[in-house]
C-alpha cells in the first residue's frame, strides 16, 4: 500500500479536484483507494458528500464520524486516536476519511509536538504519527492506496501529513506564484525529511511510525488555457521554466539545460482547463469524466467529457506506476 500526498503552498491551482478525480478513476480500475481530507477548509469533503451529510458529520459535538473526532482523545488529552470512521461511495474501493474544520485546532498541538520529539517524548510522537496511524488503521487490509489532500501552507499540520506520506506529487499552476512557491516548497520537504530522519532513531519502541520518505513521484500542470492545441503565450513562459525549478528546488539537482515540460520525466501530465464540465459535475455529484448525457453533458460536451477521462486515466496510469500499484 502507498500513501501519496497532493501539495502545493500555493492555493487555487485545483488541487482538490485533481485528488477528488483520481480517487474515483483508480475505484473505477480495481484500485482500492482510500481518499484522506486533511486540509482543514474541508473542501475535498464537500466534493464528495451533499450538504445534508455534511451537516450529519458537523454537529455541534465532538464529530466522532470526521478526522477531527478521531483526534479529539489527543486533543483533550485523555488518549490515544480513535478508530476513523470511513464514508463509502463505492463498498469496498473508494472510501473516505472526512475533514472538518475543527482540524485547525490540531496545528498548535503539532506545533508543540515537534521539537518535544526531540527530547524522546512519546506522547509528542504519538500526536506526530497521529495522521499516519489514522490512515493505517482507515486502510486496513482492504485499501491499496491512500490519496491525501492537504491545505496550501508549510504549517505544522501539512508537515505531519507529508511525514505521514510515502510519495508527494505537486499540482501547479503555470505562474509566477507555483514557482515561487516550489522554490519554498522544495527546502521544506528536504528539511523536514531530514529532521524526522534523525528523530526515527529516538522514537519509542512500542509505536508504528512511518519512514517519512516524501519521495516527490513528480509534477501536474493544472487547468493551462488552450489555443489550437497550445497554451496561450502568456502561460508559455511560466510553464517552460517550471521543469528547470523542479530539478533545483525539489529533487535539489540544478540542470543547465532542464528539457522542455512536454520532454520532462517528471511531468506526469498537461491538464487542460475543462471550462463547463466542472459546474456541471459539481451539480450532477460526480466525476466529470463520468457525466452522462441526462447530466447535460451533449453536444460538444460528449467529446469533452471522453477527452477528460482519458487525461485523467492517462495520469491515473502513471501515477499508478510510480507507486507500484497495479490497475486494470
Amino acid at each position: 500500500m502507498k500513501t501519496i500526498a497532493f501539495f502545493n503552498n500555493k492555493g487555487g491551482v485545483g488541487k482538490t479536484s485533481l485528488v477528488y478525480h483520481l480517487a474515483w478513476m483508480f475505484a473505477s480500475h480495481g484500485v482500492p483507494v482510500l481518499a484522506a481530507d486533511l486540509d482543514p477548509q474541508a473542501n475535498h469533503t464537500a466534493m464528495f458528500l451533499n450538504e445534508e451529510r455534511l451537516e450529519e458529520l458537523w454537529p455541534d459535538d465532538e464529530h466522532p464520524g470526521t478526522i477531527y473526532g478521531a483526534l479529539r482523545p489527543i486533543l483533550r488529552g485523555t488518549g490515544d486516536i480513535a478508530d476513523p470512521h470511513i464514508e463509502w461511495m463505492i463498498p469496498e474501493t473508494l472510501g473516505l476519511i472526512p475533514g472538518d474544520l475543527g482540524l485547525s485546532r490540531f496545528e498548535d498541538k503539532l506545533s508543540d509536538a515537534w521539537p518535544r520529539c526531540h527530547n524522546r517524548d512519546e506522547s509528542a510522537y504519538r500526536t506526530m504519527t497521529a495522521f499516519y496511524r489514522l490512515l493505517q488503521r482507515g486502510a486496513g487490509q482492504w485499501a491499496k492506496i491512500i490519496l491525501i489532500d492537504v491545505g496550501p501552507n508549510l504549517g505544522a499540520i501539512n508537515r505531519s501529513a507529508l511525514i505521514a506520506s510515502d510519495q508527494v506529487c505537486l499540482p501547479l499552476a503555470p505562474d509566477l506564484f507555483s514557482l515561487q512557491g516550489l522554490k519554498n516548497l522544495g527546502p521544506a520537504l528536504r528539511e523536514w525529511r531530514n529532521i524526522w530522519s534523525d528523530l526515527l532513531e529516538k522514537k519509542p519502541r512500542n509505536l508504528d511510525v512511518p519512514r517519512g520518505t516524501i519521495e516527490s513521484i513528480g509534477y501536474i500542470v493544472m487547468q493551462h488555457n488552450i489555443r489550437e492545441s497550445r497554451p496561450v503565450k502568456s502561460y508559455q513562459r511560466w510553464l517552460d521554466r517550471i521543469p528547470g525549478v523542479y530539478c533545483e528546488s525539489v529533487e535539489n539537482n540544478p540542470q543547465p539545460s532542464p528539457p522542455s515540460p512536454e520532454k520532462d520525466p517528471n511531468n506526469l501530465a498537461l491538464l487542460k482547463h475543462y471550462h463547463s464540465l466542472m459546474p456541471m459535475a459539481m451539480e450532477a455529484r460526480k466525476p466529470m469524466f463520468f457525466l452522462k448525457p441526462a447530466d447535460g453533458a451533449i453536444g460538444a460536451h460528449v467529446e469533452a467529457v471522453r477527452t477528460c477521462y482519458n487525461d485523467f486515466h492517462s495520469l491515473a496510469r502513471r501515477i499508478a506506476d510510480k507507486a507500484g500499484v497495479m490497475m486494470n
